[in-house]
């Protein structure tokens, strides 16, 4: 067949294409096709809320999947609102935002040091973090709190610490989502966002931190599904020669494992199909391939299929296979020469809470407190971890309610003779959230409104709470501040 070299059996082939995939399966324990293909060559796997229970059952479970073969064993444990370790009770810390809200590079690094040794028990050996985005879309549907900023600088330098933080005891680093996606409005797990940035305008801002992490050595860099026209024209990053080739191994010389974001979102199946995908993100530069949450064996045994057959008919060179499979062992071989021990941390994902959470304005006596927390729609990126206040505010009565349902004069009228506290996250992106807010503190303007995403909107009455996350570490932080 044209463009493959008569060494290369079917078998061989298949393992090379295998050996680019980051499969994913539901359940606790992984099931036979996983661990055959893991001793097939498979790349590895990426973990996922529902893969999780308990930390010891993640270990267990990683040990069977490492006895197999050789994998990557990935997941994305940002902390903040994204964590897989902690997705069914919310993470110990808090998310960039809260980080860049400090400003404190050695905070960022411990933080991201204890993030890693917890990833070391667990068993695993590359993390899809930290999120390199500038957030500067205030109306950024995706990003928001897993930004440290909208400063370059600053993003920059906190990029790097957590890199460092991470690689520190072997855990890979995965720099994400390049060449960015904090300038857009639109999520990509359900759209291609457009970043209409100029070529100049990309090097300066959205670019920054990506050549502070490879400067920084990040093992790994994440695509994303967005297309800058003045790069990519219409086409996803993931699926651009001129984003992965060019920019990201020419001009910044990046020569570590490229990773593709979940190939399973609306950006890549809705346009070019999974399979198209997959072909389409090797050629451009990929080396290991996230299939995402969706895929199953069936669609995973399709995804391998389409490679070999593009590989047979020309269209993908098998030495671009051999490179990137090539990458992804360089990368296991470094976690495990570079595997640390650590020592426990368990203070200081609350530290850093407590020094991100802002009060403005000045809290009268905290007394018989009545909660309302306005429910907030998950993001597919977070999924569906808890947040709220409940675990700190045990003597609290709390609702939760929808915006566009709630009504204000029976929830003040419940609120009567007692401290009000309005729990949002993201008000600024939510009119009707906004409006209930307006509303109660008209009534109430000695009530204090928490915002657990960015607090970008605030009412102009009563006591406001920034916490710039809604993880469990941010959650007990605000009410320390409040109740103090």
């Amino acid at each position: 067949m044209p463009g493959v070299p008569a060494s290369h059996s079917d078998r061989g082939l298949r393992r090379l294409a295998a050996g680019t995939l980051l499969v994913t399966f539901k359940g606790l324990t992984a099931p036979d096709w996983v661990l055959d293909g893991l001793a097939d060559g498979l790349g590895g796997v990426c973990l996922f809320g529902f893969n999780v229970e308990t930390p010891g059952q993640v270990a267990r479970l990683t040990s069977v999947l490492t006895s197999a073969g050789d994998p990557v064993i990935s997941l994305d444990e940002e902390g903040g609102d994204v964590t897989r370790l902690a997705y069914h009770v919310g993470s110990e810390y808090p998310g960039n935002a809260a980080l860049g809200a400090v400003d404190d590079v050695e905070l960022t690094e411990r933080v991201f040091r204890s993030i890693a040794g917890d990833l070391v028990d667990a068993g695993v050996n590359l993390d899809m973090a930290p999120s390199a985005d500038v957030n500067t879309a205030a109306d950024n549907p995706v990003i928001g709190t897993r930004s440290f900023g909208s400063d370059p600088a600053l993003v920059s330098r906190h990029t790097v610490a957590a890199v460092r933080g991470l690689q520190s005891l072997g855990v890979a680093a995965c720099v994400k989502h390049f060449p960015g996606h904090g300038a857009t409005t639109e999520d990509s797990h359900l759209s291609i966002p457009v970043v209409d940035a100029s070529l100049e305008l990309l090097r300066e801002r959205e670019l920054a931190p990506f050549r502070a992490a490879i400067a920084a050595g990040t093992q790994s860099i994440m695509t994303a599904h967005v297309a800058v026209p003045a790069l990519t024209g219409s086409t996803p990053a993931t699926l651009s020669p001129a984003a992965l080739t060019t920019l990201l191994r020419g001009e910044l010389g990046y020569d570590g494992v490229v990773i593709s974001d979940a190939l399973d979102m609306h950006a890549i199946t809705k346009s070019v199909g999974l399979g198209g995908g997959a072909v389409l993100s090797l050629k451009a530069g990929a080396d290991l391939l996230c299939l995402g949450a969706i895929p199953t064996y069936e669609d995973t045994e399709a995804v391998i299929a389409a490679i070999v057959t593009a590989v047979r008919q020309g269209d993908l060179p098998v030495e671009r296979l051999e490179e990137a499979v090539s990458r992804a062992q360089r990368l296991r071989d470094w976690a495990r020469e570079t595997r640390g021990r650590h020592t426990q941390d368990t203070v200081i994902g609350l530290q850093a809470a407590r020094r991100a959470v802002r009060l403005t304005g000045t809290r009268t006596e905290f007394k018989n407190p009545f909660v309302v927390e306005v429910d907030t729609p998950p993001t597919i990126a977070v999924g569906d971890v808890p947040w709220g206040v409940a675990p700190w505010l045990p003597e609290a009565e709390i609702v939760r309610v929808k915006p566009e349902d709630a009504h204000a004069a029976d929830l003040l009228a419940r609120a009567q003779g007692r401290s009000l506290v309005v729990v949002v996250k993201d008000a600024h992106r939510y009119p009707a959230a906004r409006a209930l807010v307006t509303e109660l503190l008209a009534a109430r303007p000695d009530g204090v409104v928490m915002e657990m995403g960015l607090p970008i909107w605030r009412p102009d009455h009563g006591v406001h709470i920034a916490t710039y996350g809604a993880a469990r570490a941010n959650a007990q932080a605000a009410v320390e501040l409040l109740t103090a």
